[in-house]
């Protein structure tokens, strides 16, 4: 399986550690034979899409690992910008590509708040493709201490419904309804999804996070759901609880151990996986993916474009570097995947190179280089 719960192989200094960052299995089944998306002369065809704000920097350190370390994968690459909208043109080609290539790697296409009835074409591609479950990764990394220790949880997010929908109109002059849609099914395959991601990666406990004391349809639906899917579960050693999101986010700060495996609807999700990153040190080393039943699209799971230090090569890419390892074990090449992990995680508990996101003054490039004399 994607998630075959493979396991990280870590420098000695961090070997310690029970379960890496990104050694997850996601429901889904491993590449086969029969499913092999594009793969010529022993080479896989993946879709590439940099994105906006420092996509480009931090997939570049990607495309920089692979070819040194000779990885049999060939991106097509895609310059999609949720930026401008003069043409939809490169979005469908690379569409295209995703429906051909069935995996892909993408950084976060920035949406402009200003605009109104302006695409997102971040939700759009999980729309189009069903890509119905965001899996973040939330872990404390030896050599970059935090706040908080030993923080280790998986964030599940259903991804194409609920305030997301995109379904909203003026009634009247100064009157807008905005449609939250929730489904009995979605809510049942997301479930389904977190409790078999808990299983094959040895996890314990399931919290269904929801807001079903104020919206009793609604998060209502999701909640009894996720408790009707739990007790298909009950004999299998996962335990299963519910928390009200804001209780949920205090919590989270307050005492990040307790929770495991995390599954919650779309916005609550998005919410809560910024808070998640900012308890193990930022978006720039907390992975993720987002996955379908044909299709899988890893990405950094904290979606935050950066636009701020864009083409100024300080953009942290450990995030996009191990998303991208990821992507490796989903295509069964588990050896490489390990191998780049690997140095990743002795660059950052060296303690030597640290972006300044992580307090210290080293580029994306200086970070990049490091990884690479460490394979």
């Amino acid at each position: 399986m994607l998630a075959h719960s493979a396991r990280t192989a870590l420098p000695k200094a961090v070997s310690q550690q029970v379960r890496t960052a990104t050694s997850l299995g996601v429901g889904l089944n491993k590449i086969t034979a029969s499913r092999v998306p594009a793969k010529y002369g022993g080479v896989f065809n993946a879709t590439l899409i940099p994105g906006d704000g420092v996509g480009k920097e931090i997939t570049a350190s990607v495309k920089d690992i692979f070819e040194h370390l000779n990885v049999p994968v060939e991106f097509e690459e895609f310059d999609v910008s949720g930026d401008t909208n003069p043409t939809e043109a490169e979005f469908k080609r690379s569409m295209d590509s995703l429906r051909r290539n069935k995996v892909g790697l993408k950084g976060i296409l920035y949406t402009p708040v200003e605009r109104s009835g302006h695409t997102s074409w971040n939700v759009a591609m999980r729309q189009q493709l069903d890509i119905y479950a965001s899996v973040t990764l939330c872990k404390s990394l030896p050599g970059f201490p935090t706040r908080h220790s030993n923080v280790d949880f998986a964030i599940i997010r259903e991804n194409t419904e609920g305030e997301y929908s995109g379904l909203e109109h003026m009634a009247v002059p100064g009157v807008v309804e905005s449609l939250k849609i929730m489904t009995k099914a979605k809510s049942e395959r997301i479930a389904r999804f977190a409790f078999d991601f808990a299983i094959k990666n040895g996890r314990k406990h399931v919290t269904c996070v929801h807001k079903a004391n104020i919206m009793k349809l609604g998060d209502g639906l999701f909640l009894n759901t996720c408790r009707e899917v739990a007790q298909e579960y009950k004999n299998s050693g996962i335990t299963f609880s519910d928390m009200i999101v804001d209780n949920c986010s205090m919590q989270l700060v307050a005492k990040p151990q307790q929770f495991d495996v995390m599954v919650m609807p779309n916005l609550y999700g998005s919410i809560i996986s910024n808070i998640g990153a900012g308890l193990v040190g930022g978006p720039g080393i907390v992975p993720g993916a987002s996955i379908g039943r044909e299709y899988a699209l890893f990405e950094p799971g904290c979606r935050h474009v950066a636009k701020d230090i864009q083409g100024q090569d300080v953009a942290n890419p450990a995030a996009m570097i191990l998303s991208a390892t990821m992507m490796l074990r989903h295509l069964g090449l588990d050896h490489h995947a390990n191998t780049i992990a690997s140095s990743v995680y002795k660059v950052i508990n060296d303690k030597k190179v640290r972006t300044p996101d992580m307090g210290g003054a080293s580029r994306t490039t200086d970070f990049t280089q490091a990884v690479i004399g460490g394979l």
